[in-house]
């Protein structure tokens, strides 16, 4: 079995919500207003509070990602769907969010940023699209350390005495000097 595209589309995932949960939380509008006689007033807004969502839309990429290694056939084709919305709605809401901001001051950053919170959001979207059509031919997790079911009780050999102590007569026992193991 080829694992290559597996492990691609987790790389993607990881990759793509680190880059857009970073994106989001930079720098996109640096608005300055003079004011005469103090110092000019910074008003500086961010990814996320231009598009508050994108940090949830990362965070349910990241959080993806790991369901992936976690699930399996028709679940993980259907998580992959899930990841394709979840990275189409970051690059929609950064370009979105970008479209209507002037980003004043900002310099690069304005521009830059939304750009890479929209790439993140296609590469999400990408190792989705993987998974959706070739999750269900992926390795699946060990059931090594599964609940196993209770192993039958074994023969209790002759002479052992199985009926459980009464507690009370055990400590009177003590208290008296005598062996309550006897």
């Amino acid at each position: 079995m080829n694992r290559r595209p597996y492990l691609l589309s987790l790389l993607a995932c990881l990759a793509g919500a680190g880059l857009a949960a970073y994106g989001a939380t930079r720098t996109w509008s640096v608005q300055v207003t003079p004011r005469p006689g103090l110092s000019d007033l910074r008003t500086v807004e961010t990814g996320a509070d231009v598009a508050p969502w994108l940090i949830g839309l990362a965070l349910v990429g990241l959080a993806g990602t790991g369901a992936l290694l976690a699930t399996h056939g028709w679940l993980r084709r259907a998580l992959g769907g899930l990841l394709i919305l979840a990275g189409l709605g970051v690059a929609v809401a950064a370009i979105a969010g970008r479209a209507g901001l002037d980003t004043g001051e900002a310099g690069a950053g304005g521009t830059v940023w939304p750009v890479a919170c929209a790439f993140g959001g296609a590469i999400i979207a990408s190792g989705g699209l993987t998974a959706a059509r070739q999750g269900h031919r992926w390795p699946r997790m060990s059931a090594r350390y599964d609940r196993k079911p209770p192993a039958p009780p074994a023969e209790v050999p002759a002479g052992v005495n199985t009926k459980p102590i009464d507690n009370r007569a055990a400590w009177d026992s003590l208290d008296r000097g005598d062996d309550p193991t006897d």
